[in-house]
């Protein structure tokens, strides 16, 4: 009796573990607005330029987990799209907004600390951005991240040095921190593979207090010793909240796109 109570228990389990996987199929039964990549349901905001030949992505920073981060974000993808006429997708990372989460753990998970900062994550957003270049039929891919955004987007520039035609790097983190291990990969374990075609722009506030002005600024230097084409922009008086929506940054990310 107990093993069949066991087993009937296990079944549900089992059960109840599929019913929260979003397939393929279902995540195509979303419509738009969502995209299936490294098996997850992405939701994402999309505001289209001219044509979808240059395609920027958002990639935010940790919130807590199941936080509604398109909300805050799509203002933001619409200011780019306006600003840039370039295409602009803001994602939301797994168990954020109404994305899935089927295999990875969220970034702002307080039982698996550090999911940004893992390999694992790094291609789960290689996939993801690859996904929506073919999607959009893109020739080029800009990436702008903040924060823990920032941290993947500079791992992914070493990761595949061919993706990214420009990368915005905005608070992040970039050396190996202390927790550090071998399923950790940081922009200092790929640093001498990133591409020196690709642009590079980084940008610190002076009152930021969680990633601290002296992080990106010696980053940068490495970067500069590495032949890297990198722009280092400072945005006085600001914190870490928001940072990559400021007037300043935005004007940054702008000059990527200006005609000569």
């Amino acid at each position: 009796m107990l093993k069949k109570v066991l087993f009937l228990l296990l079944v549900a389990f089992i059960s109840f573990s599929f019913a929260k996987q979003i397939n393929q199929s279902l995540c195509d039964e979303k419509g738009d607005g969502f995209i299936y990549a490294g098996n997850e349901c992405i939701n994402y905001s999309m505001f289209e330029g001219d044509d979808n030949d240059r395609l920027i992505i958002i990639v935010p920073g940790t919130w807590d987990e199941g936080s509604n981060v398109l909300g805050r974000y799509t203002p933001f993808a619409e200011n780019i799209n306006m600003t840039t006429d370039v295409s602009t997708i803001a994602i939301a990372l797994p168990g954020y907004s109404k994305s899935s989460l089927n295999h990875l753990k969220s970034i702002g998970s307080k039982e698996y600390n550090h999911q940004a900062a893992t390999k694992e994550y790094v291609e789960f957003l290689e996939k993801l951005v690859i996904a929506l270049k073919d999607k959009y039929k893109s020739k080029e891919i800009t990436i702008i991240g903040h924060s823990a955004g920032a941290m993947m987007s500079a791992s992914l520039a070493g990761l595949n040095n061919k993706l990214l035609k420009n990368v915005v790097l905005v608070a992040g983190r970039y050396e190996r921190p202390d927790y550090a291990n071998e399923k950790h990969l940081l922009a200092i374990d790929v640093l001498d593979k990133m591409n020196k075609n690709t642009k590079f722009i980084m940008i610190y506030g002076t009152e930021d207090k969680i990633s601290k002005p002296s992080v990106t600024k010696d980053f940068y230097k490495k970067m500069k010793k590495q032949g890297l084409d990198v722009e280092l922009v400072e945005v006085k008086d600001a914190g870490h909240i928001d940072l990559d929506m400021t007037d300043r940054s935005v004007e940054a990310i702008s000059s990527l796109f200006e005609e000569e």
